[in-house]
């Protein structure tokens, strides 16, 4: 029986903890500019995929700095960045133990308005699909998100039907990001929070705003709603 705390790191863990111990006891120091991908699939006797992966972990870690046609250097003045994933509701859902459903209260396609075209980093007026939608847990309000889709940078959205697959599953499973922002506020409920949320208006919600992008460009900017006594957890695995 094959015990996981005995099991052998695959070659992408085994250069990327190599990596780190140079970087950590200042074989390279701050700014040095490392080998090559090339060189260090021949050092490590590894495809340079592996090489890649390894270095991009620890980019994404935040202690090397990876520029086309510059190279990689080891980061100055390295911050560990945190990573995060974004949840799919029904699943969230379903692990409270609560029936999961849910419901397009809006889909159209328009222009966007000025402060979503700011937070993306488009021009105003641009044509974006904007979609309102309900999750709900045991028939009970879950979530509300407001969302605008960019079908420039979403690949198959024509081909979507939000009404069988809520858009943030879809866009989990179909459409990998680059770069995320993401900030919590608290909103007094509008009219139509209130209506949607079946609850007061003027009361207090917990509001996400989270944004994505890929290499064609913005995703997606949502804000996401909970009704009043939502908890939202999160957790990191340090490396």
């Amino acid at each position: 029986m094959n015990d996981a705390r005995t099991r052998i790191p695959s070659k992408a863990q085994a250069i990327e903890t190599e990596v780190r111990r140079r970087i950590v006891e200042r074989e390279w120091r701050q700014g040095q500019r490392i080998p090559d991908e090339a060189d260090l699939a021949v050092e490590f006797d590894a495809a340079r995929s592996t090489v890649n992966k390894a270095l991009q972990r620890l980019a994404d870690e935040g202690l090397l700095d990876r520029r086309r046609r510059a190279g990689t250097r080891v980061a100055v003045d390295p911050v560990r960045k945190a990573t995060f994933a974004i949840s799919i509701v029904r699943e969230q859902v379903e692990q409270a133990g609560m029936a999961y459903s849910h419901r397009v209260v809006a889909q159209r396609r328009t222009p966007v308005p000025e402060d979503i075209a700011a937070r993306l980093g488009i021009a105003p007026g641009t044509p974006l699909i904007h979609m309102r939608a309900l999750h709900y847990g045991d028939g009970r309000p879950f979530q509300l998100e407001d969302r605008w889709l960019n079908p420039e940078a979403v690949r198959g959205l024509e081909r979507a039907d939000f009404l069988q697959l809520n858009a943030n599953e879809w866009l989990v499973r179909n459409t990998p990001y680059l770069r995320a922002e993401m900030s919590f506020s608290a909103e007094n409920a509008s009219r139509r929070d209130a209506r949607l949320l079946q609850t007061q208006v003027g009361q207090a919600l917990l509001v996400l705003h989270r944004s994505t992008w890929n290499d064609l460009g913005p995703v997606t900017s949502v804000r996401v709603a909970y009704p009043p006594g939502h908890v939202v957890t999160t957790q990191r695995a340090i490396e």
